[in-house]
């Protein structure tokens, strides 16, 4: 991996806003030279270059790994970073469950640009697209991967980068959206399975779709985009799935549609959810900034972990 570095993680605190909607600034030394060809088991940070910048990625390797892993990206929220994803959603427990490798890549300055939104990256016309893809390449090149099972998820601002990832690459087997909505043209994008989760009390990205509640990602204006049912219906037509069916249980809602070649696209809303991953970590401080803590009624990370794993192409 050109340019590679493994690292130790540093301990941060964040602000309410940031420990809810993304995270604080991890930090670290380097325990490794550039071009070094191991990647620890567990926790470490590795740099790339991407476009002429130096771009970071969190990378969890559990024990146990199969000859060819999976590899799930989990993309953080806008004011956060890969490191708070990490604490913030459990993946690395999965992992070890799961047996697959866990990416948390940086996005700068705490955002991604996923198409009109969000912050430094979308006004600078960032190629986070590239960043991303040469990511897993670079892991690819240390670490045997599974090209059938790559896949993407994210929460909001990360939500709305996965989204971008399934319409504009053919990387990726399939992605999970949480809390996030399409902002970038799809109308070229290859069939991918689709779960997407989302509250229907969500005031920063709307489940039906319009401007949110004004807050700014470094700059950026609020969101606004389509309807969350709107999203997952591009995706049927994408996918070319047939109607969706519908069951509930207490205040989760899930859509289901068949689609060809064993695909899926999925909608979870959860009754009353706000602008959160459901059944991630608690925040003390997240009533202070007026966002409720995550639902209960889902464990979202299981519950994406799940659905990825019948996902292949």
């Amino acid at each position: 991996m050109r340019s590679l570095r493994a690292r130790v993680f540093g301990v941060c605190l964040g602000s309410a806003l940031a420990v809810t909607l993304g995270g604080c600034v991890g930090g670290g030394h380097a325990v490794g030279a550039p071009g070094s060809q191991s990647i620890p088991i567990g926790q470490s940070t590795q740099t790339i270059d991407s476009g002429g910048v130096s771009r970071t990625f969190h990378l969890y390797r559990p024990q146990g790994l199969p000859d060819a892993a999976p590899l799930v990206v989990m993309l953080h929220g806008g004011f956060g970073n890969g490191a708070q994803a990490e604490r913030s959603y459990n993946w690395d427990a999965e992992a070890d469950n799961g047996h697959f490798l866990v990416a948390y890549p940086d996005g700068l300055n705490r955002a991604w640009n996923a198409g009109t939104c969000c912050g430094q990256p979308q006004r600078d016309n960032v190629d986070d697209v590239g960043f991303i893809t040469a990511m897993v390449g670079a892991i690819e090149q240390e670490i045997p991967i599974d090209r059938a099972r790559v896949y993407a998820t994210g929460m909001s601002n990360g939500a709305m980068m996965a989204l971008r990832l399934g319409c504009q690459t053919d990387t990726f087997t399939g992605i999970a959206p949480v809390a996030g909505t399409l902002l970038t043209d799809c109308s070229q994008a290859r069939p991918t399975s689709v779960l997407q989760i989302h509250g229907t009390a969500d005031d920063r990205v709307p489940y039906n779709g319009g401007p949110g509640k004004a807050f700014a990602i470094n700059g950026n204006p609020r969101v606004d985009g389509p309807a969350v049912e709107s999203v997952n219906a591009t995706w049927r037509s994408v996918d070319a799935c047939g109607p969706p069916t519908s069951t509930s249980t207490g205040s989760v809602t899930t859509q289901t549609a068949g689609c060809p070649d064993g695909r899926t696209v999925e909608l979870i809303s959860v009754a009353g959810a706000g602008h959160q991953w459901p059944g991630g970590q608690p925040s003390p401080l997240a009533e202070l900034a007026g966002i409720p803590e995550p639902s209960t009624a889902l464990n979202a990370t299981d519950t994406i972990w799940q659905f990825f794993s019948q996902s292949r192409r």
